[in-house]
């Protein structure tokens, strides 16, 4: 079409204007919102933009500015308005721990916490790197059993005598690792879906019961009063959780002694690695809560299974445990969440939902549960239907004691920080100084990409994760 023929009053430019419309209504969905894509006049700039996020899936999209001002004279240092953005609106990070709904960001928050786990094990960030000679151990609390599951390996022996439903006792296989049945219960009938959906609530509470015990049973071993002992030492502790096949919640903590001013000051000689050891083993044994009142349930008191795992952490000295592996382990967990357990990760909203979830029966039979008794009164209060998608659990993927080590939205800060330095470096901000006022208007205005452009920033995170890897191998990084 000729430039600057309308289509509404020239015949010739209405026709070709009409035959482009039906060509691209014969075109697949996707296919014709790449070629609107393509025609964006300002395509160049929104690619830098979805650049800029990483490939973010889900990027949330503002609409605003931001101006700079000299706070001695008023000057206008720097205005940014995104009325010259493509749409007149700019795209940022969704900041998704779950790499099920956002790869980019969900490595962005993994490295995270691996800088923030690892920093309270060998100092950085605001840590002293004194904290490397303090006891700690890395701990796996888990749930109680709430009735016999398939496992990896050799499964429960397979018995003659039946289950009050006619099922086995036993299983008598061997699983493989991805064998689909791991964590399904042996007889669903006879599984406490109550206990566990309660059991996954409470965790919260457990944990919190547990570091309280903590302080009492290093009192006791330490021979000073229960008053006395947090003046004398602390206890630090950052902890994730995960879930299970089975779809129960267990925690992986780091727990450090430090002296009564936190990471910058020593334990008392006798809060050793083994008295940390053993007052972790006894103050989980002793963590008993009573479960929630229900008519619907009544299951006594709840507390952290049997399976509790203590390991030293190696202070260089070729143990098994290192600071970087534990770090890292942490790390990998809080990019996940209940769908590790075959469960889905956006809320439910209905029966008939749950109805149509595209889940094993163990899984459904939970979120049915945590639906059914979050609808009674007198369970109101653990949110159940909220977080009926997490079958229960409604607590932080990843929590930290203040003064453990830094913090998320420290490490963000720095990394603003860097980027504006490599910008000042680069000459984009010259006569800045620190006297500066800054005036901000932001409004949100959606979040998602259409088709076409989804599988566009679907590339870039791919050719980012490339391009990482590749200098990772460079650098002889192991991956």
């Amino acid at each position: 079409m000729t430039t600057g023929t309308n289509p509404y009053t020239d015949p010739t430019a209405r026709r070709a204007f009409l035959d482009r419309e039906a060509r691209l209504r014969q075109l697949p969905s996707i296919e014709r919102d790449l070629v609107r894509l393509g025609e964006m006049p300002d395509l160049s700039r929104w690619l830098e933009q979805i650049r800029a996020t990483g490939g973010c899936a889900e990027p949330v999209y503002l609409t605003g500015h931001t101006t700079t001002l000299d706070a001695a004279t008023g000057e206008v240092l720097r205005h940014y308005t995104t009325a010259t953005e493509p749409g007149g609106r700019l795209a940022v990070r969704c900041r998704n721990r779950r790499a099920t709904r956002c790869a980019s960001c969900s490595r962005e928050h993994s490295g995270d916490t691996f800088h923030l786990v690892r920093s309270g094990l060998i100092g950085g960030k605001g840590i002293p790197e004194a904290v490397r000679t303090h006891p700690r151990l890395f701990v796996t609390l888990t749930a109680p059993s709430f009735g016999p599951v398939h496992r990896a390996g050799d499964c429960h022996h397979a018995r003659r005598r039946r289950c009050d439903h006619g099922g086995r006792h036993g299983c008598g296989r061997t699983h493989p690792d991805a064998d689909p049945l791991i964590g399904q219960p042996l007889c669903a009938d006879c599984y406490d879906y109550p206990g566990h959906i309660l059991w996954n609530a409470m965790a919260p509470a457990l944990w919190k019961a547990f570091r309280g015990n903590l302080y009492h049973h290093v009192a006791t071993r330490a021979g000073v009063g229960r008053s006395q002992v947090r003046a004398l030492v602390r206890v630090s502790a950052a902890k994730v959780a995960e879930y299970q096949k089975r779809g129960a919640v267990h925690f992986h903590a780091v727990i450090r002694f430090d002296g009564p001013n936190g990471p910058a000051s020593p334990p008392p000689s006798w809060a050793t690695a083994d008295l940390l050891l053993e007052t972790v083993h006894s103050a989980a044994a002793a963590v008993a809560l009573p479960c929630p009142d229900s008519a619907a349930y009544s299951g006594g008191r709840l507390s952290f299974g049997t399976q509790l795992d203590a390991h030293r952490i190696s202070n260089g000295d070729g143990g098994r445990l290192t600071d970087d592996a534990v770090a890292a382990y942490v790390a990998k967990y809080t990019s996940k969440s209940a769908e590790t357990a075959g469960a889905v990760d956006r809320r439910i909203t209905s029966l008939a939902e749950i109805r149509a979830l595209r889940v094993s029966p163990h899984v459904r039979a939970l979120i049915a549960t945590a639906w059914r008794l979050g609808g009674l009164p007198e369970l109101e209060h653990l949110h159940l239907r909220t977080w009926a998608h997490m079958l229960g659990y409604r607590g932080h993927c990843l929590t930290k004691t203040r003064a453990y080590s830094t913090t998320y939205g420290q490490l963000r800060a720095d990394r603003a920080e860097h980027a504006r330095a490599l910008a000042g470096a680069r000459g984009l901000y010259a006569g800045w100084d620190s006297e500066t006022a800054t005036e901000s208007t932001w409004r949100f205005i959606g979040t998602g990409h259409s088709p076409a452009e989804a599988l566009i920033a679907a590339g870039i995170a791919e050719d980012l994760a490339t391009n990482r890897e590749i200098a990772r191998q460079s650098a002889g990084e192991p991956s």
